[in-house]
Formats: structure tokens, sequence, C-alpha cells
């Protein structure tokens, strides 16, 4: 693989320290060339370390000129940019070449230049045109590439890289630290506490912060600032004001960064934004405790009050506490040291950002495939972004198994929130109703899935069952192929309405897979044959709880000890539901009671929390009130630690059993009888027919039963799997798949 990468060339700080680090790691993966735009000490330095090194200076005609020569002779596979100059460099190649272009978004291009009007309405605004135009961004953490998709990039072409420093250094044998400070201008005393930041004097590194915060720590604390820029002047005459100049080093730019951090106790980073800063792990590299804002990718590797501390930018005083507390606290300074270094050294290490960049380089040959062929992407259209937990499940478990596929399928989601699917899900997504988005997206797919849930009922509105309906004739019409993916079909009640779906379905649709056999059934009531059929199971079946941490930290949230044993209940409110509170709240009591357990009431939708606080209020037995949760895996989790679980929502069921768990359904709505008849289990009343009695006497047949309940959920495990090996029939032989 041949990449060429592209950089202005003036570059100092975290931007020089990535792109040298990383084209130096990428011997023996990649043949990379730099091109520097400008000769001086970055391009010196790339040549010092062995990197094949171009310098093109000039106007941007001539050096555009000499650019497409390099790539054409070089015939490089990739073009990966680097800061401004190189991202319009790179945009132009991509237009006059075709290149196939990568670039790394470092922070927000917005706050770039902070503080220099003239920059940002020139260089500012270049780079910003200059990203929409090329197809694929590198984002150094996770909170740079949501900014990125929330400003409208594509998710598929937005990926996740950290950067990472070399952890394989030898540790030197002596280090004389009083020689070092004294280097850097400062002559500590015994018992002085030493911290530092290196960092470029503008607005966006909020230095002022930094100093107001140090006027407040001990005595015995001094500050060694590293860094030069257009803020130094004012940031000493701060110094002078807060009567702290005695106490505070400028020491301009260093060079030896590694003596700097050897020399400190305590670094720091006070930024109002950031994407994932260097000085974090080359700190870390060196045992330097450490106190940072939270901004951009830095909570990623400090957990607060285990191995750092962080505070939100610009709160002088939580700064000042922080400082004044590590400055008492050696013991601190040194575990949170350890631990830093340990977390830094495993995530956070060069080998592991080189192996990240080229599993990206790889996907984005293998998505360029993809890009120039025709049909390759996968549309799903569902009750999606609505907030409900149950259909959001269902979503991920279809993007996971789509993916599963293959990784670089270009997924489109019709949404009620596209913006939030988008986010979440790292996928394309239009609004449900926007017909032309919908009509493009179908264009564009070779396989349309009308994905989980009852889509097909009219219990809720004829008008959504013709939407639904709607789809499948669109999707088809498009060019592409149409699967009803694990889905419940019914109640249709009305004559016209199953006469219209049986004509839809059997016209328009090539597969369906179906969660339960009821669905089955409904379906050879309404005629419908032409298509092939299979029993599957619910996809959120695939989905798999959170680590005990999270967990165990949701139930402490609310209160519960983690090593408790509970009965769950997760209800919700519904037509006739004031008459049933009384008899659920002394069930739960008997359950309770006999079995030596506490109640948890967990919403499956956030709504639900009210209809779990109306029956705590009514129970003589402790219980506990939880959130709902907004990661599913959580809430599985959760239930997966139940001894019994009383649910109205069929998530939670589902959820529930899919981790074992005992469970009695409470029925609403026909799935949730349909379901507990397809988990083999005569546990599920009828709400509206529900007594204390009957409830008691499904909770005493739950918990005997338990076994049966662990067979059948992984006889429905194996089922569901039929799903994702009719979407990968359908989907067929796909471009683009290989390494390279």
């Amino acid at each position: 693989m041949r990449v060429l990468h592209l950089i202005g060339g003036g570059d100092v700080g975290g931007a020089k320290t990535h792109v040298l680090s990383l084209l130096a790691g990428l011997k023996g993966h990649a043949e990379a060339t730099l091109v520097s735009f400008r000769a001086g000490p970055f391009s010196d330095e790339a040549e010092e370390k062995g990197i094949d090194t171009v310098v093109i200076e000039g106007g941007i005609r001539p050096a555009l000129a000499e650019l497409r020569r390099l790539y054409r002779e070089g015939r490089y596979d990739l073009v990966h940019c680097h800061g401004a100059r190189g991202n319009m460099m790179g945009m132009l190649l991509r237009r006059f070449e075709r290149a196939t272009v990568i670039t790394t978004v470092h922070s927000d291009p917005k706050l770039d230049y902070l503080g220099r009007p003239a920059a940002a309405l020139t260089f500012g605004l270049i780079n910003r045109f200059a990203l929409r135009r090329i197809e694929y961004h590198v984002a150094v953490s996770d909170p740079v590439a949501d900014m990125l998709i929330e400003r409208g990039f594509s998710p598929c072409g937005v990926f996740t890289m950290y950067n990472g420093v070399d952890f394989g250094d030898p540790e030197p044998e002596s280090f004389d630290r009083a020689a070092a400070l004294e280097r850097f201008g400062v002559t500590a005393e015994e018992g002085d506490v030493i911290c530092g930041i290196a960092a470029r004097l503008s607005p966006v590194k909020d230095i002022p912060t930094l100093l107001r915060a140090f006027a407040k720590a001990p005595e015995n604390m001094k500050l060694i600032i590293a860094g030069d820029g257009e803020d130094a002047e004012a940031l000493k005459a701060l110094s002078r004001e807060l009567g702290i100049d005695g106490r505070v080093t400028f020491a301009g730019w260093v060079d030896d960064m590694d003596s700097f951090y050897r020399a400190l106790d305590i670094n720091l980073l006070t930024s109002l934004s950031e994407g994932f800063p260097y000085a974090i792990p080359e700190g870390a590299r060196r045992h330097c405790a450490t106190v940072a804002s939270r901004v951009g990718g830095v909570p990623s590797i400090i957990d607060h009050g285990v191995n750092g501390l962080l505070f939100e930018p610009g709160d002088v005083d939580t700064l000042a506490a922080h400082l004044t507390t590590l400055a008492r606290d050696g013991e601190k300074r040194r575990c949170f040291a350890d631990a830093l270094y340990a977390k830094a050294k495993r995530d956070f290490s060069l080998d592991a950002m080189i192996s990240r960049q080229m599993e990206i380089y790889r996907a984005v040959l293998r998505r360029r495939a993809f890009t120039r062929a025709d049909r390759v992407g996968v549309t799903v259209c569902g009750a999606y972004g609505r907030g409900n937990a149950g259909d959001e499940a269902i979503l991920e478990a279809i993007v996971t198994e789509m993916r599963s596929i293959d990784p670089d399928l270009r997924l489109h989601v019709l949404s009620r929130d596209p913006k939030a699917t988008r986010l979440r899900f790292r996928v394309d997504s239009s609004y449900t109703f926007n017909l032309f988005a919908m009509r493009r997206a179908m264009k564009r797919s070779r396989l349309f899935i009308n994905g989980g849930g009852s889509l097909m009922q009219d219990a809720t509105s004829t008008r959504s069952l013709i939407f639904y309906l709607h789809t499948l004739r669109v999707a088809k019409r498009a060019g592409a192929k149409v699967l009803m993916y694990g889905c419940g079909i019914g109640p249709i009640t009305r004559e016209r309405n199953r006469r219209r779906a049986e004509r839809y379905i059997e016209k328009y649709v090539d597969a369906i897979t179906l969660r339960e056999d009821t669905s089955m059934g409904e379906l050879k009531r309404l005629g419908v044959s032409g298509p092939k059929m299979m029993l599957a199971a619910d996809p959120a079946f695939t989905l798999s709880p959170a680590g005990p941490e999270l967990v165990e930290s949701a139930l402490l949230a609310a209160g519960a000890p983690p090593d408790g044993k509970y009965l769950c209940l997760a209800l919700r409110r519904w037509k006739g539901w004031e008459a049933k509170r009384a008899d659920i709240a002394a069930a739960a009591d008997y359950a309770c009671e006999k079995y030596g357990l506490e109640a948890v009431f967990l919403p499956i939708e956030g709504k639900d929390a009210a209809a779990g606080h109306e029956v705590a209020q009514l129970m003589r037995t402790r219980s506990y009130e939880m959130k709902a949760q907004k990661n599913a895996h959580t809430a599985i989790g959760v239930l997966g630690r139940m001894q019994l679980v009383v649910s109205m929502r069929l998530h939670g069921l589902i959820f529930a059993a899919g981790q074992g768990a005992p469970v009695v359904g409470l029925s609403y709505d026909p799935k949730v009888s349909s379901f507990m008849n397809y988990l083999g289990a005569d546990l599920c009343a009828d709400i509206d027919a529900l007594t204390e009695e009957r409830l008691k006497e499904l909770i005493d047949r739950a918990m005997l039963g338990g076994e049966t309940f662990r067979r059948r959920t992984e006889e429905l495990r194996e089922l569901e799997a039929r799903n994702v090996e009719t979407a990968r029939r359908l989907l067929g032989e796909l471009p683009g798949g290989g390494e390279v």
C-alpha cells in the first residue's frame, strides 16, 4: 500500500508529533511519502527520522502541478492530509486526479484560529471548505467524530483513531531533576511540587484559567509553562498582576519534552477545546499525575478520581481545589500516575495507533470499491428515532448484523430523529417521511429491510399500516430486494386493510423472517404465500449485556446493592391501569416475602417510570426505582441479574429471557402473549383480566421453571440467526471485500 501524506510544514505541538510518529511507525506496514509545503524544522526533522520527505514550495498553481506529477508517478493508493494547507491540496488532487483522499481532524475546525480573526477568515474558511469535499475523515477522539457527524458529515466516512505514544523506550537509569529544572529556569526547594503545562499560548488553551487557579494553590507549588504564542506577553502580565510571577516560569518552546515531563509532579491541561491531546499520554508515559479540563477525548483516558482529576473548562475554583489536593497528598499523586501509565500503555500506545490507522486505510480502500459499484447499500425502515428502547434495540441488532455480513456496507436508516440515529449508530439517516430522501436511498440500496417490531398492524392506525406497505412498493420499484426482518404481523382487523396487506406483501416482498409463530399463522390467514417465509426470533436476542461495572453502577444509582436478589417489574400505563396497580403491588410483596427478594422497578421507556412509582408507593416491602437506561446493553445486564422479571413491555421480556432470567408477561397487546407462547412459557396474563391471585400463581410457576427458560432461550438464539442468513442471501456477492 502506497500513501502520500500532505502537510503545510509549519506545524508544531501535537500535530507535528502526530504526523512524525505516525509516518515513522508506518514503516514496514505501508510505503509512505511525506509532502511538506514548506522547508524548515518540520521537514528537517522528518528527514532525520528517515521519513521519505519531499518539499514542494511556491504558489498554489506550481505546487499543485508538481504534486499532481508526484501523485501520478508514485501510483499512490491513498492521499492522507493533515491541516489546512494539506486539506486544500488534497481536495484539489481529488478533483483533478480522482484520488482517494483521507484527512485527520485533530480539533474543532471552527476553533482552530480562535483569537486570530484574519487567519480564521482565510485559512479557517478554506480548511472548512476543503473538509466538506474530502470523503473520509479520521477523528482523534469520539467527541470529534460526533462533532463531524452533528455537522452533517456522513458517518460512513468518519473513523475514530486515538493518538498514541511510544511506550517502548527504556526508562533512563538516572535523571537529574534539579539540573533539568534549572535548564527550564526553575530552582526547586525540598518539598516543592512542580506542575507544568505544554501548550501553544493561544486563547483556545485557556492559560488564564490556570494562572488564576494557581494563585489560589499552596505556596509550595511551582508552575512551568512550556510553549509560546500570541498570548505570551498578556499571560506574563497576568502572572505579575496575580502576584505569582515568582512561582511561574515561562520556559518558551522546549525541545527536550521528555525531560520536561520527567521533571513534573503534575501535568496540566486547561484547554477550552481539544481532540485528543498528546500532552496527556506523553505525561502519562513519564508517570505524571494529571489534572485536565473535561474536553474532547480527554475523559476517554482520564477516569476522574481513579487515574486523574477533571474539571469543566474555565472552572477556576475546581481547578484550584484539584491542585491543592494533589499538592498536599504525594501518595495520591503516585497512585494516579501509576494508574494512568497502565491505562495509557494499554490503550494509547503508538503500536495501537498504527494498527488502527492501517485498519482505516484498508477500510477506505474497500469502501472505494463500494462507492464505485451499483447498489451496495442497505436501507432500514422501522419505528426508529421515537425514544422507544425496544425499537432502538432492534435497530442496534440489525445494524450489528448487517456489519457482520460486511463491515463496509453503507447503511441508511429512516428515522423520526435522524441526527440522533446518525450519532448513536454511525449510519446515514433521513427523516422517516422525507419521501424524496427515501427514494434516493432505496435507489442506491441492494436490500431494503422492513425492520423488526410490529409494523404490519392497524391497531395503531390505518395510516401507519399504509405507510409501511408503501415503503415495500417504493423499494421494490427502485430495484432493491425486500426483506421483512424478524417482524411481528398483526393484528390487522379491518377487512380492507387485510386485503391491502396481502396484495402488497405478496407482490413486493422477497422474504420474511418472523419473530414468533403467531405471526406466521396471521400471514397464512391473510393469504400470503409468494415470499419465502420462515420462523426466526426478535433481533434483540443477539444483544449482549453491558459489563459488570456499568450494571452495578446503574443499580447503585438507584440505591440497590449490586449483590442483592431482586424481582424486577417493567410496567407501563394502559387503559384500566389504575384498577390493577394494587393487585400488582400485593403480588410483588408476596414474591419478595416468599422468595427473599427486593423489588426493582426498571422503566424500559422513560415515560414508564411513573407507572413503577405508583406501584412502589402501594408496596409494604422495600423497593428501588431505577431510571430508564439510555443504553440497551445496560438494561439487558440489569435484567440478567434478576431472579424474576414481571414485564408489560415486550422488550423487557425479550431482554430478560435472552439472559436466561425467568419471566412473567402482563399482556396489554397480542404481541406480548404471542412472544410468551413462542417462548414456550404459559406464564402470561391479560392485563384486563389480571388479579392478585393470578399473578401470584404465575410468579410461583416462573420461580420453579428457570432451567426451561434457559434451554428455550438458546433455541431462540439459534433461530435468530435465520434473520441475518436471509439478508446475506438476498445481498448476494458484494464488491470490495478482502485485504489490500
